[in-house]
């Protein structure tokens, strides 16, 4: 029997998508309201989104006290006039090339860090995350050795600040919440961008039980800030994105018929040119049918590693509060009996990266309870699967939990088969690396190909085979190929698979970082750049540094890696488009 806090968890039979009540923005223009994720906004993008709207969703997920408090809230449906302000992009992907540290205007925020870095240094030591961020290593990687960043104020008050401006906005009717639990479609369109999902609550599942696949690492720092978040909010207040192979399956074709034949609930057009909509979907036979055609499947985190890693620490979490708070248990009603864990041997699932699941790495009691796979909690009996109510919480020693709202996290589901992500890749810029010399040192391992401009780089490096870098800077580009095959080989970890070897991540991790130019690919010595190689070359030279820019890994290189069990190196992937944050948000109470 499990000891006393440390409750056993429901775990889910598959992948589940359960419905929820959505708490939306109730304002004119919900543009306005929205942002991107935390972690890929500057500190001047935040000045920017609030002088947009002054309800903007980033008061909540980078709580920073701006001007003004929660109760000065607008009226529901009152618009302000964007204000203008001083240094601030014209949009908020503007920014993209400021989220990096010496780049932007103001002092770090809560939530830098490593899963989009807004900043190339440490994360900043959370409430309730033990020891300081500085001295741990990677969840599922090695130690780093990182600068502390300068004192600031209390980060409590600006989780209670978030929490505060939430209850402040859902009592005066900025939010408001949905009626009726749904899954709701999401749509993003632009300029040669079209993607769909479904919207809703996914049951959060072991890395072991191959259901939802990370492929990353993730930092203590992030997670215990996100945590922070979450645990004094209870909300969700933005999507985790993950992908899957639907084989355009029962949920797609329910996703592009609501699409295409009903009004949406929201319409939104951003200044980036996307146009995000939303519909909810609440018909029970539909929601069943989503997920009778999901349960089998499995999904990638596409973006959203430490939230995801975040829910499931605070599932834990809330599960041992409980547990303390009512050790003894609920009794069940006479008569009814405890769901018994699935037998038999692992079924096959599909999806993007397919095989055998493994067995859940702890023993399943009998007593524990499971998620059921059309997406309703067993202990909510008003809950309805093919029009009948689900089944009642069984009998709950001390030590056992049923399902709550924080065994479920928000996520968008997406379709691979039938919309194709967008994989970019993440450039390096090494400050304290002068180009010439990383050109220099270079030489000894790799064939350097000199250039007098970017441009002509840029275009060698798109043909190049990979590996392959593009050294970048104030003057010039020198395109690296083809390394000495016996030096590579050296290099690279034994332990690690061939597919793990070959990926230029793990190349620029393993060898050309360390072995060429002596130094660690990590955040005290390198910065990021989303994307923009241009971007990276100028912040290079504004540094007196090295750009280091690559091409994007193939979808399949990164599936192929999570389906073996492995983590693709540190800012390897940048998955699109990203979900807009704000269009919908999901409170645990109102769940």
């Amino acid at each position: 029997m499990p000891g006393m806090g440390t409750p056993e968890l429901p775990v889910p039979d598959g992948l589940v998508l359960r419905p929820f009540r959505g708490v939306r923005f109730a304002v004119e223009d919900p543009a306005k309201v929205t942002s991107p994720p935390y972690d890929l906004i500057s500190d001047a993008n935040v000045e920017a989104l609030l002088s947009s709207h002054p309800n903007n969703v980033v008061r909540l997920i980078l709580p920073c006290s701006p001007a003004g408090d929660s109760s000065s809230a607008p009226v529901p449906g009152q618009d302000t006039e964007p204000r203008p302000v001083d240094g601030a992009p014209s949009s908020p992907e503007a920014g993209r090339e400021n989220s990096h540290p010496g780049t932007g205007p103001a002092s770090p925020r809560p939530g830098t860090g490593p899963e989009g870095s807004r900043t190339g240094t440490a994360p900043e030591k959370r409430p309730g995350a033990g020891p300081s961020p500085q001295a741990q290593a990677p969840l599922g990687g090695q130690p780093d050795t990182v600068t502390p960043l300068p004192a600031q104020a209390p980060l409590e008050s600006r989780y209670i600040e978030a929490r505060d401006t939430l209850k402040a906005w859902l009592d005066s009717g900025v939010l408001v919440a949905d009626d009726v639990p749904a899954l709701y479609v999401y749509e993003q369109s632009g300029a040669g961008v079209l993607q769909r999902g479904l919207i809703g609550d996914v049951g959060l599942t072991d890395p072991e039980q191959r259901i939802i696949l990370p492929h990353e690492d993730v930092m203590p720092g992030p997670v215990a800030d996100r945590l922070a978040l979450m645990s004094t909010t209870q909300a969700n207040l933005e999507p985790i994105f993950l992908l899957y192979d639907g084989a355009n399956g029962t949920a797609t074709r329910l996703v592009d018929a609501v699409a295409s034949d009903r009004q949406p609930q929201v319409s939104a057009r951003t200044e980036d040119g996307l146009t995000h909509r939303l519909w909810a979907i609440t018909d029970p036979e539909e929601i069943a049918a989503i997920n009778a055609d999901l349960h089998d499947r499995q999904a990638l985190i596409a973006d959203g590693h430490h939230r995801y890693a975040t829910y499931r620490v605070l599932q834990r979490q809330e599960h041992e509060s409980h547990l303390q708070a009512d050790p003894a248990g609920e009794p069940a009603p006479d008569g009814d009996e405890p769901t018994p864990p699935p037998t038999g041997p692992a079924p096959e699932r599909t999806g993007p990266a397919a095989g055998p699941i493994r067995p859940v790495p702890e023993p399943i009691d009998q007593a524990s309870q499971r998620v059921d796979s059309a997406g309703a909690r067993r202990h909510d009996p008003s809950a309805q699967v093919d029009g009948a109510p689900a089944g009642e919480d069984g009998p709950a020693d001390a030590g056992r939990s049923t399902a709550g709202p924080w065994d479920f996290g928000l996520a968008l589901l997406v379709d691979t088969s039938a919309y194709p992500p967008d994989l970019q890749a993440i450039h390096r810029v090494i400050p304290g690396l002068p180009l010439d010399e990383a050109a220099a040192r270079a030489k000894g391992s790799w064939r350097v190909h000199d250039y007098d401009d970017l441009a002509r780089g840029l275009a060698a490096l798109e043909e190049a085979a990979e590996p392959a870098f593009l050294l970048a800077g104030e003057i010039g580009a020198h395109l690296l190929t083809d390394p000495d095959p016996v030096q590579l080989a050296h290099a690279m970890p034994p332990d690690r698979s061939g597919r793990w070897n070959s990926l230029n991540t793990s190349v620029l991790s393993e060898f050309v970082m360390p072995k060429v130019w002596g130094m660690r690919d990590n955040e005290r010595t390198v910065r990021i750049v989303h994307h923009d190689a241009r971007a990276a070359a100028r912040l290079a030279a504004r540094s007196g540094g090295t750009a280091v820019i690559l091409n994007p890994l193939k979808a399949e290189e990164v599936l192929a890696v999570a389906a073996g069990g492995e983590r693709v190196p540190r800012k390897s992937t940048s998955f699109g488009p990203k979900p807009r944050t704000g269009l919908v948000l999901r409170t645990f109470a109102i769940d």
